[in-house]
């Protein structure tokens, strides 16, 4: 419980409370940088199902996934209070987008090396089957258009891929995707447009007229 100032405006000890209930990023940051190991530990359960959903898209399985994620959050503490040391701390801190990163390049390599997703499985397509009433023909047929969805995210350009996987998988905005890759807003904006499109031609069997 916080006790504040009589004088001290309503609005204001509400705002004092929540953050000291959730403190920003920025507070563990620098928690960490002063000893406290266990505020890096927050900041993995801030961002874990984050950074999850981001790795499985180039995974095959979800202890792929798993195991890249513990890799991104691994590597972010090896190098975190040297790269800690280096941020404005008058600014807001780029760690969600630094984080992103270094889970987008273990994700990309990890693709790269040919753990790419797989076509289901019957031992998948059971697993998937949640419904009991579901029909096995019903499955097959739903795994089978995840299958097509899942390799036409793999055909798609790597900067399309790399915006769609951010926005999709990951619930970036736009600006943050900016940031992270690196390009503008706008051409962010553009490159998802282009990949959105390029998908739904994909799956319909359509011939698409801009592959870039």
């Amino acid at each position: 419980m916080t006790v504040s100032d009589p004088e001290e405006p309503a609005g204001r000890a509400r705002l004092t409370l929540a953050s000291a209930q959730a403190p920003s990023d920025e507070a563990l940051c620098q928690a960490f940088l002063d000893g406290d190991e266990a505020a890096f530990a927050t900041l993995v359960e801030r961002h874990r199902k984050l950074v999850f959903s981001l790795v499985r898209r180039f995974a095959p399985r979800p202890e792929d996934a798993a195991d890249l994620a513990q890799q991104a959050f691994l590597r972010a503490l090896e190098s975190s209070k040297r790269v800690f040391g280096r941020w404005n701390w008058s600014s807001p801190t780029p760690f969600r987008s630094w984080l992103v990163r270094i889970a987008l390049n273990l994700a990309k390599n990890h693709a790269r090396q040919g753990n790419r997703w797989r076509p289901a499985v019957l031992t998948e397509v059971e697993n998937a089957a949640v419904d009991p009433h579901e029909s096995a023909q019903e499955a097959l047929e739903r795994a089978e258009q995840a299958r097509q969805v899942q390799a036409a995210v793999l055909a798609l350009p790597r900067r399309q891929r790399e915006v769609l996987t951010l926005r999709v998988d990951a619930g970036l905005p736009f600006k943050d995707i900016a940031e992270t890759l690196g390009i503008t807003e706008n051409n962010a904006k553009v490159q998802f447009h282009h990949a959105v499109k390029r998908l739904r031609a994909e799956v319909a069997g359509a011939p698409e007229e801009n592959r870039e």
